[in-house]
């Protein structure tokens, strides 16, 4: 692990930096605990990492916490994570509002539990005017179902005559994302060892630069979050066009 430098020392940040946090349960085996054991500390490894971005002032940070496919989890795991996620709601969001972060949740909330909604919604309304960092929570997320929903949406306006097919463009789809309003992500981070997006920013993450990371998600910190993007700024982003 290369030593932690001082903000002064390292490049601008990217604007938008997204993780798909992957490793509680191989960590946990590892040490021969419960599932639930690396996820607790997979929540502590949220609370560095938030911080860490936020003090090398990463604009926008988005972490897949709960992806559509996690519902098929076996059910005692999906209950102690709705638990996890009550506990960081209630006990959290004084923290990022004293910080001056933002808190969105992006996904799909029909499947979470009223109660957790409820948190959900008070949390995002008592930090909206934060601007020191906006953090996406992905709770219940999958890309290609938010696709699907944004084209119903045009289909249905289509169909009662307030919009022309041919109007739409891409910035008419990404208008009925759930990150509207939120510039695509830099820099896609996955944990763990593994090497592929699992239906996370589909369509935002078009030209993301992706670092894969052998470090599982619970380890995962400042230290880690640095290498990450000095190795973003090693990279030569072209979006397509010719060198």
């Amino acid at each position: 692990m290369e030593p932690m430098l001082s903000t002064a020392d390292l490049p601008p940040p990217p604007v938008h930096v997204a993780i798909i946090m992957d490793g509680n349960g191989r960590w946990a085996k590892a040490r021969g605990l419960p599932r639930t054991a690396g996820h607790k500390r997979g929540a502590e490894a949220v609370r560095r990492t938030v911080e860490a971005a936020r003090e090398m002032g990463v604009s926008y940070l988005t972490l897949y916490a709960f992806s559509s496919e996690n519902w098929k989890r076996p059910a005692g795991e999906v209950t102690d994570l709705m638990g996890l996620l009550r506990l960081y709601l209630r006990n959290e969001v004084n923290n990022l509002h004293k910080n001056g972060i933002r808190l969105k949740v992006i996904g799909d909330r029909n499947r979470l539990g009223a109660d957790i909604v409820r948190l959900i919604e008070d949390s995002e309304a008592k930090t909206a005017g934060n601007t020191a960092l906006t953090l996406l929570l992905a709770l219940s997320y999958g890309g290609r179902q938010e696709i699907v929903e944004a084209a119903r949406s045009l289909a249905r306006d289509v169909a009662e005559g307030r919009i022309s097919p041919d109007s739409i463009d891409e910035e008419s789809i990404n208008a009925r994302l759930t990150t509207a309003g939120v510039p695509d992500p830099d820099l896609i981070i996955r944990t763990s060892g593994e090497q592929r997006i699992s239906n996370f920013l589909l369509w935002q993450g078009a030209y993301a630069e992706l670092v894969f990371q052998d470090t599982l998600w619970p380890d995962f910190g400042r230290n880690e979050l640095e290498a990450a993007i000095r190795d973003f700024h090693g990279r030569d982003r072209r979006f397509g066009t010719a060198r």
